[in-house]
């Protein structure tokens, strides 16, 4: 078993461009806290998604809170569902612990942080940073998406910008570990507003930031405004100068760019969402939650209340897919061309079968042509196909093509 992630299907207030699933009703939470631990102590029971028992032996490697807004909940609450992993699975000796958060709600004392503040006088006061740091957390996930009011505004933020840079101010003093978020291809933002974003965000020392294309999802705040009018159209040509401009600026910095959205430092990348892209295991807890197992896949209802209800009833609220070996490839394809770890051909034919590996091919050749597509020999036995860095922006319609579709 690779990770165990946890969402927390809470926030303050709706984005306009979210599609996650969660709520801004926190009058479950109490409850739902207490399910997620239920849920976790099920599933040791019963590891394998299918149903059937399976050896617990395999550590857990990571622990990772998402969203919804982890943040939300009291240190506490956290400390709790840590402890549920801990009693309930065999962990490594040091897991890494993410905790997503948003900058307002690492709700700080500023004067907390003074140097002159009496030590004593801080100690009986600790900060956010320390209670995290105290449960166990060292990785931070901070959603700060942009350094200017405007677009804050018009994502419908909770955070203002004073609060995202006296939060990286103070975190980055506890933290090692942090990452933070940032989008691009906002509406009217020109590439000089989205290198001063990037450049802000160098200033602050953090050695992982992840960063996406503002998307249009259906049924969300963002799509209704640009039905209407209220807001234009995200425009793809400007999302992928802003993609250029992301992935030259960072490489300039000693940034490694392991992901189509994920950039870090050596020895920084996120491991928990590495393990994804690698194809390990990994148990899903909580509503809306994915699992994956090797061979199945399964996701939990996305419904608060019927989550807790089936849990209260000892009933895992859970729908599994056997993935066929048509699924498998085409997911290693999707993941593989998104990170530098390219896809295997050796693995393709030897997991998949030579039919497999020669429609991939054919399917690349125009690819290759258009250089979108490069294969690199890794030593004797192995290469890889992997997107060029004209190609890594189109890297999931590239795959999508190379998918191999009723086999």
């Amino acid at each position: 078993m690779s990770g165990i992630y946890i969402h927390i299907p809470f926030c303050k207030q709706a984005c306009h461009y979210c599609d996650f699933h969660f709520s801004t009703n926190l009058k479950k939470k109490d409850e739902m806290v207490l399910a997620l631990a239920k849920e976790i102590e099920m599933r040791s029971k019963n590891t394998s998604i299918t149903h059937h028992p399976s050896s617990i032996t395999e550590p857990i490697e990571t622990i990772y809170f998402g969203g919804g807004t982890p943040s939300i909940l009291e240190i506490s609450d956290l400390k709790f569902l840590i402890d549920a992993v801990y009693k309930n699975f065999k962990v490594v000796e040091n897991p890494e612990i993410t905790v997503e958060a948003n900058p307002d709600d690492l709700n700080f004392d500023f004067a907390q942080y003074d140097k002159e503040v009496d030590l004593s006088v801080r100690a009986e006061s600790r900060t956010i940073f320390e209670e995290l740091q105290t449960i166990g957390v060292n990785r931070l996930s901070i959603g700060i998406q942009s350094f200017f009011e405007d677009d804050l505004k018009l994502m419908n933020r909770a955070h203002n910008v004073e609060e995202a840079k006296k939060c990286l101010e103070i975190a980055t003093q506890y933290f090692d570990n942090i990452s933070i978020d940032l989008i691009y291809g906002v509406p009217q933002m020109s590439n000089e507003k989205w290198l001063q974003n990037i450049e802000t965000a160098l200033s602050f020392g953090v050695p992982h930031i992840s960063s996406y294309a503002l998307t249009v999802e259906p049924k969300t705040a963002l799509h209704s405004f640009i039905q209407k009018g209220i807001i234009p159209q995200p425009n793809d040509e400007v999302a992928q100068e802003h993609f250029d401009i992301l992935v030259d600026k960072l490489s300039e910095n000693g940034f490694i760019h392991y992901e189509l959205s994920n950039f870090g430092k050596e020895n920084y990348f996120s491991k928990n969402n590495s393990s994804y892209w690698l194809g390990k295991k990994y148990i899903g807890i909580g509503p809306s939650a994915h699992s994956y197992d090797g061979k199945n896949r399964g996701w939990n209802v996305s419904n608060n209340s019927l989550y807790i209800k089936s849990i209260q009833e000892n009933k895992l609220p859970i729908e599994i897919e056997t993935l066929t070996k048509t699924d498998r490839y085409n997911e290693y394809i999707m993941t593989g061309l998104r990170t530098i770890w390219g896809v295997s051909l050796e693995r393709i034919e030897k997991e998949f079968g030579k039919t497999y590996l020669d429609y991939l091919l054919m399917q690349s050749k125009k690819y290759f042509d258009q250089e979108l597509l490069e294969c690199v020999k890794l030593s004797e036995v192995e290469t890889i196909l992997k997107t060029t860095k004209k190609g890594k922006f189109l890297s999931d319609g590239i795959a999508s093509d190379l998918f191999l579709l009723n086999k």
